[in-house]
């Protein structure tokens, strides 16, 4: 089937097939530099893309022996981009097959008419969760949950006690007391229970993390980044809940942020 071009400009002709072709590789770009944006990756990324500008500059002025010696290094770049950016590729994938296991209610739960149902029980668990937080807050108990969503973080989960508990506000602040052996770690919570607590989390160094910010936080944030769970942190210092999401730190953020941000995990695990 022949399309029409969409544009001519002497020999050059620009047709539907080169929109669409241009506004996906738009769309994947977008989506890469979402994901970096605010890692360390970001910078190696926009190294790397300068090289390939140089490359093609040297190309184009015949430099032949800088061409060869940029071109190698392009080459052999894929594997080196895939190790360096393990955790963004990662984080990439998940994000395009998030909600799309058929096993999950967040999948079921666009065709259930009884959805509804499921979303009353939620509610009961996510105020649950808003009171033991708000508890902590007061009492400034430090705490850190993690709210899996495509993946269930098993390799964590394994790292820590397992619990698997219904989801109660006591027992989550039992678990943070100060004086309780539970208090260090995680507490990951998935399918509607609290799986293990003391859990070991990846620390980010990602430079953009604020200083002031301890070990916690940095844990918060260096689960986000190799997947596409939600932390929640509770500071033992002033008290302040903070949120972290893709890689992101949110400190201080609102009741309302903070339940949304819970009933939309609750509802994709």
């Amino acid at each position: 089937m022949y399309l029409i071009p969409l544009m001519k400009i002497g020999f050059l002709e620009f047709g539907w097939s080169d929109a669409i072709d241009i506004l996906l590789l738009a769309f994947l770009i977008y989506q890469l530099y979402r994901i970096v944006r605010g890692s360390l990756a970001y910078n190696i990324f926009f190294g790397i893309l300068v090289v390939y500008l140089l490359t093609l500059l040297a190309e184009a002025l015949e430099l032949k022996l800088i061409s060869d010696v940029l071109g190698q290094f392009i080459n052999i770049g894929v594997l080196g981009l895939l190790i360096v950016f393990q955790p963004e590729v990662r984080r990439f994938l998940l994000q395009l097959g998030k909600n799309r296991d058929i096993r999950k209610p967040a999948f079921w739960g666009r065709f259930n008419l009884q959805h509804y149902g499921i979303t009353q029980a939620q509610h009961k668990e996510v105020d649950e969760l808003m009171a033991a937080l708000h508890h902590m807050a007061d009492s400034k108990t430090g705490a850190l949950l993690v709210f899996p969503t495509t993946s269930r973080l098993q390799f964590f989960v394994n790292s820590g006690i397992l619990i698997r508990g219904d989801i109660s506000g006591d027992l989550l602040e039992s678990i943070f007391n100060k004086t309780g052996p539970l208090h260090d770690g995680a507490v990951i919570i998935a399918d509607n229970k609290i799986l293990a607590a003391r859990c070991v989390l990846p620390v980010s160094e990602n430079q953009d993390v604020p200083g002031h910010v301890g070990l916690r936080h940095r844990s918060a944030v260096g689960i986000t980044e190799v997947s596409d769970a939600l932390a929640i942190i509770v500071s033992e210092e002033n008290g302040i809940i903070s949120l972290a999401k893709e890689g992101r730190l949110q400190l201080n953020v609102s009741d309302e942020e903070i339940r949304s941000a819970l009933a939309t995990s609750l509802l994709s695990a």
